[in-house]
């Protein structure tokens, strides 16, 4: 398992900052919501490769079980079923399972739950995320050096500040190799769904598309780039097995080190509510084996892994200009601030698009 530090001093600021009026306890059952299947291959599965992992960290200490394919407008029903079953902490992960989360949680305050990429919190809910924006920006720039049309592709699920910076992290890379790069987008509205994911990668490669990312769950969109000749990057876990002569690189989520923490600090009763946002720095978020690439932009993708790992480089550095021309007010030091990047609303200039309400 990677060990991050910078993730580990985090998570252990929340322990560290407990009461102490939590009992310590010897076992603990734990639950885990998914959007998608486990063998999505993607995020649920990257998600269940961290339960995996406080299986093997905890042994007969812990209880884990799991249920997938939760549509969001059903998930209330799904975590109250957790909640009412003894579990003592459940997490729920997917942006759309905030609100039931929430109203779960007031009903059951002796249960503890975390949200993945939520912004909501109480004394008994807790939130996480990681800095994917951060993987994106190297994304683009190879996908700037890899593309010979010029033209670059990005298959969204849903238009949430999330994935919209994501969005802006790739052109705002891309734009660093080239300033005349086109990004064409297409949206799913969905977490996973291979046929519509597969249509939109397809409708992209039409359009002069040779360079195909995404932000949703199934390699479909990375495999139909490999079955036209073209290239693509996997999404939250490395997909490279899928498509291995399409494959750039994928940005892979690794929850292992934060799962197993979470879970200590309910057995050591130092569990409390708070908020973690890892990055390139803490090993939250990883990148797979640049491959399918000279050497120059597999060393160009690696310079900038370890300016961004370093804080030498931020994907939004100002100054940052929408897409109208104006220019983003800089509420950071000399950078966006991480409200801004977790509020964003707005495609970044150069992407010749809508973005949907």
């Amino acid at each position: 398992m990677k060990t991050g530090k910078p993730l580990i001093a985090a998570v252990a600021a929340l322990a560290l900052s407990a009461t102490g009026a939590l009992a310590q306890q010897d076992t603990a059952r734990v639950g885990f919501i998914y959007v998608g299947p486990v063998g999505d291959h993607g995020w649920s599965y990257q998600h269940d490769q961290g339960r995996q992992a406080v299986e093997a960290a905890f042994g007969d200490k812990v209880e884990t079980t799991f249920v997938e394919s939760v549509p969001e407008s059903d998930a209330e029903r799904a975590i109250e079923q957790f909640a009412r079953t003894g579990h003592d902490i459940v997490f729920t992960t997917s942006f759309g399972f905030m609100e039931p989360t929430l109203a779960v949680a007031a009903r059951y305050p002796d249960v503890k739950f975390e949200h993945a990429t939520g912004y909501k919190r109480a004394d008994n809910v807790a939130t996480y995320a990681a800095k994917f924006h951060e993987g994106r920006y190297i994304i683009g720039q190879i996908a700037a050096r890899m593309s010979e049309s010029g033209i670059i592709g990005y298959v969204g699920a849903f238009p949430i500040p999330e994935v919209i910076a994501g969005i802006n992290a790739f052109m705002l890379g891309a734009q660093s190799i080239d300033p005349e790069i086109e990004l064409r987008v297409v949206w799913v509205n969905s977490w996973y769904d291979p046929a519509r994911e597969a249509d939109a990668a397809t409708a992209l490669l039409d359009q002069g598309v040779d360079v195909i990312t995404q932000h949703t769950d199934s390699p479909a969109p990375l495999q139909a780039a490999a079955d036209r000749g073209a290239l693509g990057f996997g999404q939250a876990s490395d997909m490279e097995r899928f498509a291995p002569d399409a494959q750039l690189t994928s940005i892979i989520d690794n929850w292992n080190d934060y799962y197993v923490q979470r879970v200590q600090a309910v057995l050591d009763g130092t569990w409390e509510s708070g908020d973690v946002w890892g990055g390139l720095d803490s090993g939250m978020v990883e990148m797979a084996a640049y491959e399918n690439m000279p050497e120059d932009v597999k060393a160009l993708a690696e310079t900038t892994e370890a300016a961004i790992a370093s804080g030498e480089m931020h994907p939004f550095t100002c100054p940052v200009f929408m897409q109208d021309g104006s220019e983003v007010p800089c509420e950071g030091d000399g950078v966006l601030s991480d409200g801004q990047i977790l509020g964003m609303s707005f495609y970044v200039q150069g992407i010749d698009a809508q973005l949907p309400n």
